[in-house]
């Protein structure tokens, strides 16, 4: 009997030990590439003779890079495209492309706009889709910041973590994750621009220890991370709004000096200096946004190797 399609879409769907073992693999892997060279593939090669199709809605980065990197150290290949080269950007069905995918490639990372053409794209696939971020939610960005946490303090149980700002599709994913590996979250946003009431729900229901508050000092007081995003997100038209109604939520060093004294500041790039963070946080000796980074290639090699069925 073939097994389920292994999809990886929300944080909130999956069970609490896919996660940790997807975690827990990247830190082996981490670890046993110390000091090769970054194009060295891995010894067990999990992705050999498999490609990965990726398709970019939106401008990216760190999502391109790490993507193409991982898939390349886990032995496999990459094609890469944005939408508007692809029939898709001229009004083919999401699902015609998922199905004529399935046929040539072993997996697709979508970047999309809206969160439903990931759930569509993977309904019609019979191949592992992977949300590389939509509108509702980022989970291998926060993979990568949970391992980069755990790295440096430990087992994320227990650990309280701090989101100040935007309540957008980052502070999302980081409700999806927090009642499954066991942190506290605290969520410091203006109303306007709160978390998701509906992931909100979803997380007590599932006995997440997840609070909201208005007040970035109630959030970070103790915390042992504090985590921050731009203002204002790609696609986003009240610009201005925005910036009035975040400007008491920016992250400066009299903010990090009531969090725990070794509190670690993270943020998932490209920052806007001076607005959500100062330079004195993010270029300081408690901001691991470097590190954060790099994790991404490591924490998606292993939801990759989960996708393929190697590991979990």
């Amino acid at each position: 009997m073939s097994q389920p399609v292994r999809h990886f879409l929300d944080l909130w769907r999956l069970e609490a030990a896919d996660l940790r073992a997807i975690l827990d693999d990247a830190k082996a892997r981490k670890a046993a590439r110390k000091g090769w060279p970054k194009g060295k593939v891995d010894a067990d090669a999990p992705a050999a003779d498999r490609t990965l199709a990726m398709i970019f809605e939106k401008h990216s980065t760190r999502t391109r890079f790490s993507f193409d990197a991982a898939m390349r150290q886990l032995g496999g290949s990459v094609i890469i495209s944005n939408a508007s080269e692809m029939q898709l950007g001229r009004g083919e069905p999401i699902e015609d492309t998922a199905r004529v995918l399935s046929r040539m490639v072993d997996a697709i990372m979508i970047r999309a706009n809206v969160h439903e053409d990931v759930e569509r794209l993977a309904m019609a696939s019979t191949i592992p889709v992977i949300n590389g971020l939509s509108d509702r939610g980022h989970p291998c960005q926060i993979m990568a910041d949970l391992l980069t946490l755990e790295e440096h303090r430990g087992d994320l149980a227990g650990k309280t973590i701090a989101w100040v700002g935007d309540g957008n599709n980052v502070c999302a994913s980081f409700i999806h994750a927090a009642p499954k590996l066991g942190f506290q979250l605290r969520i410091a946003s203006p109303a306007v621009y709160h978390p998701d009431l509906v992931d909100l729900a979803r997380a007590a229901e599932m006995q997440g220890r997840v609070t909201t508050t208005d007040d970035p000092r109630e959030a970070v007081r103790g915390a042992d991370c504090v985590i921050t995003d731009t203002w204002v997100s790609m696609g986003d038209t009240d610009h201005d709004e925005r910036i009035e109604a975040l400007e008491p939520f920016q992250v400066d060093e009299a903010l990090m000096d009531i969090a725990h004294q070794d509190a670690v500041f993270l943020h998932c790039l490209p920052a806007h200096r001076g607005e959500e963070v100062t330079d004195e946080v993010i270029d300081g000796p408690r901001s691991l946004i470097w590190d954060e980074a790099e994790n991404r290639i490591h924490a998606q090699k292993s939801i990759l190797a989960w996708c393929f069925g190697a590991i979990g």
